[in-house]
């Protein structure tokens, strides 16, 4: 409980810089999201999540050092979600306090309160990217799924950690991507890349990810970024802040 509430005490204190932090109800259920928000009305936003599996720690951790360090391109706003699963992350548990999966339960309007507070916040808002941001224990190093037809940010974020001296995972069909078993032939790999078929894909899932749903319905860019949780903490952190700036640097090319 007090990784949660450091977290939660951590986030507050940025108001004092101009990050408006609230709470969000989740709805039928007695506790709360937080979620972070800056910049002005006529910019681009780009929108950052990470924790929603609560045995990933570094997620929520990277995503609160990019904002205390500064790192984020000032050129855009910003609607985060420090961490998605604060019930897991306490309990350091992959779901949350029902024992459920809230990465499979972004459809018919959210199957766990944590996704039914996200829906309900992001109605009728657009962002230019996505980013959600996990780890892998079976991981050796970075790689992230993008979506199949949208402009690649991958490869920048790639070369960034290349030039950065910090693993790459090195993708084959042996590698346990959490496909569903049927669905496997739908995303092809390349080092550190997945690209997902996102439009054929959701009729596999019974409980849509965050990252499927974002993209179909309020994302133009979507990416899920993963980080190998057997390498030591702080290159867990550095791999993350090196992928989400590269990321957010590669919308300014386009």
């Amino acid at each position: 409980m007090e990784v949660a509430l450091n977290l939660s005490r951590r986030w507050k204190a940025l108001r004092k810089f101009g990050v408006a932090v609230r709470e969000v109800a989740c709805v039928g259920a007695p506790r709360t999201l937080l979620m972070a928000e800056w910049g002005r009305a006529d910019q681009l936003v780009v929108t950052l999540s990470a924790g929603v599996h609560g045995d990933e720690p570094a997620g929520p951790a990277a995503l609160l050092s990019l904002v205390e360090d500064g790192l984020l391109d000032e050129r855009f706003a910003y609607r985060i979600w420090p961490c998605t699963n604060p019930t897991g992350l306490a309990a350091g548990t992959r779901q949350n306090v029902e024992g459920a999966d809230i990465n499979r339960s972004f459809n018919r309007g959210g199957r766990t309160p944590e996704a039914k507070a996200m829906i309900a916040a992001n109605r009728d808002r657009r962002f230019v990217l996505s980013i959600d941001i996990h780890e892998d224990i079976e991981g050796q190093g970075f790689y992230c799924y993008e979506p199949l037809g949208q402009e690649a940010i991958g490869p920048r974020i790639i070369s960034a950690l290349d030039a950065a001296g910090l693993p790459v995972q090195e993708l084959t069909p042996e590698f346990d991507l959490g496909y569903p078993q049927e669905a496997g032939h739908l995303r092809s790999l390349e080092r550190g890349r997945v690209i997902a078929d996102f439009a054929v894909e959701e009729k596999y899932y019974p409980g849509l990810p965050y990252s499927l749903y974002i993209g179909k319905k309020a994302a133009r860019r979507v990416l899920t970024l993963e980080s190998p949780a057997t390498r030591p903490w702080n290159e867990r952190i550095a791999i993350h802040r090196i992928a989400v700036v590269a990321a957010i640097t590669a919308l300014l090319a386009k």
